[in-house]
């Protein structure tokens, strides 16, 4: 015991101070728990790339059965309706990622294909060239459910877009579109950087934050204990 102190806890101190210790456990096992899940995606990841990709067919597919896996499509590429998602940074250079339909076979399906990367020309005023192969294609990568959103000031039209969303553009343009988006993963003479963003991209930011948090209520526990000693003449004259 501290010379001239004695424990005498505060209730409230003590309820104040497991309350905070609580939420911040809880806060550090939440980003521990997005640690593990991001490790978990970027293994799945690796093992749907791993295998045998699933051709789709000339009809409609299941988006459920078919989301993160190793995919591909034969047909031919709709250049006159391509995209550009704007505001895409690659090594600290401004681009844009590159969305074009694939018409699969000669069906009247289509599945919209994230083809990759290009950088702004020398004035944004200009769009870059994009070199679309001709003629039948074959191409593969990853299914996803979607394209990533980003925050959109105005409706989305035009070439230059800031979202893409797979019912609408099938609205707009009258193109019958899987429910799906091909992240293209193969080679393409095209002059486009396919250089995706990994999934288990953050785990040490989440895992440097579950530190802090489980910090945080170490810290909560000690500043309970500390404020509990109080001064012996607060309770009044020694004999």
């Amino acid at each position: 015991m501290l010379r001239g102190y004695s424990f005498r806890p505060r209730v409230w101190g003590l309820a104040a101070a497991a309350f905070a210790c609580a939420i911040f456990v809880a806060l550090g096992h939440w980003q521990s728990r997005r640690a593990t899940e991001k490790r978990d995606l970027a293994a799945a990841f690796e093992r749907a790339l791993s295998s045998a990709p699933v051709e789709l067919p000339p009809g409609p597919v299941d988006a459920a059965k078919l989301v993160r896996q190793h995919v591909a499509a034969r047909g031919e590429f709709l250049a006159e309706r391509t995209l550009l998602l704007d505001n895409k940074l690659r090594r600290g250079r401004a681009g844009y990622e590159v969305v074009t339909p694939l018409r699969i076979g000669t069906s009247r399906w289509h599945v919209l294909v994230n083809r990759g990367w290009i950088a702004t020309g020398a004035s944004r005023d200009t769009l870059p060239e994009v070199r679309t192969p001709g003629g039948e294609v074959r191409i593969d990568g990853m299914a996803l459910e979607r394209i990533p959103h980003a925050l959109a000031l105005q409706p989305p039209s035009g070439k230059v877009r800031q979202n893409i969303d797979i019912a609408a553009f099938a609205a707009e343009t009258g193109l019958q579109l899987q429910p799906i988006v091909i992240e293209q993963r193969s080679d393409s003479p095209d002059g486009l950087l396919r250089d995706w963003p990994r999934p288990d991209l953050g785990i040490e930011k989440h895992k440097s934050y579950s530190l802090q948090w489980y910090s945080f209520a170490a810290l909560a526990v000690v500043l309970g204990i500390v404020l509990s000693f109080r001064r012996i003449s607060d309770h009044g004259p020694q004999g």
